[in-house]
């Protein structure tokens, strides 16, 4: 199995490429074409819901497969919106909650909601993105939480919003070599301690968020030596320079076991 350092600098040497190569899957490409094919058809938050295959599409697009079951707390979230503090999607300490009712606010939009490029491309997107770390998490979990920190990074505006997602505060913790025991301390005392490691801004730089990602691959990588890349396999890698990106891709992501 290749480092999560090496398997995550794969996925994100041409990452359009790797989400196309993602898109084009089989079963990607047949949800998502059905998906588009009847979203507009959804007027309501019942409507959604009541539809298993776009409430599948959806959720899984907003990382909220594992609240599948949960459709009453959904379609409070739903028909609540984001303008008021007090919606539920505002209230809920969980970031994808919030995403999911400002692409479906169908308290504001009403039946409009599903025509708006949020709930369509933008959706597809966000299925895609979910689709292509699921499956590299399967390989190893450190890529999918790698995968997930750089696409939220457009979003954390403080530590505090590190601190609301469970996957970002993890990668902060690992990164920066804090203990997961801090999380029983005072919430201010923790994004004290994340601030002071940690220079929010520089993850809206580019340059430096990939710096910031990659010393987390590699803490990582340190901590599970043991579960990592073969001698042969790093061997091939560094001898090799001119193996294209496509066979590096799929070495990246062959299952365990084979196939």
């Amino acid at each position: 199995m290749l480092t999560a350092t090496t398997n995550y600098n794969l996925l994100v040497k041409n990452y359009s490429k790797t989400l196309a190569s993602t898109a084009a899957e089989p079963t990607v490409s047949r949800e998502t074409k059905y998906y588009l094919a009847n979203i507009s058809n959804v007027k309501s938050a019942n409507d959604l819901l009541n539809n298993s295959k776009l409430y599948s599409y959806v959720m899984k697009a907003f990382g909220l497969s594992d609240m599948m079951n949960a459709k009453g707390l959904i379609r409070k979230v739903l028909e609540g919106g984001v303008a008021s503090n007090k919606s539920l999607a505002n209230t809920l300490n969980d970031p994808r909650y919030k995403a999911l009712a400002t692409a479906f606010n169908f308290a504001a939009n009403g039946a409009a909601t599903t025509q708006a490029t949020a709930a369509q491309q933008g959706t597809v997107e966000k299925y895609v993105e979910q689709t292509l770390e699921t499956d590299a998490g399967k390989q190893n979990p450190a890529v999918q939480k790698a995968l997930y920190f750089q696409r939220m990074a457009p979003n954390i505006t403080s530590a505090y919003s590190i601190l609301a997602d469970k996957t970002l505060l993890n990668v902060v913790q690992t990164a920066l070599g804090l203990s997961s025991s801090m999380s029983s301390e005072p919430l201010d005392t923790q994004a004290k301690a994340i601030t002071k490691a940690l220079k929010i801004s520089d993850l809206q730089n580019p340059a430096k968020l990939q710096k910031f990602i990659e010393r987390y691959t590699a803490t990582y990588d340190s901590q599970n030596a043991n579960t990592q890349t073969t001698s042969a396999t790093s061997a091939l890698l560094v001898s090799s320079p001119g193996i294209s990106f496509d066979l590096l891709l799929q070495l990246a992501t062959l299952k365990l076991g084979g196939s």
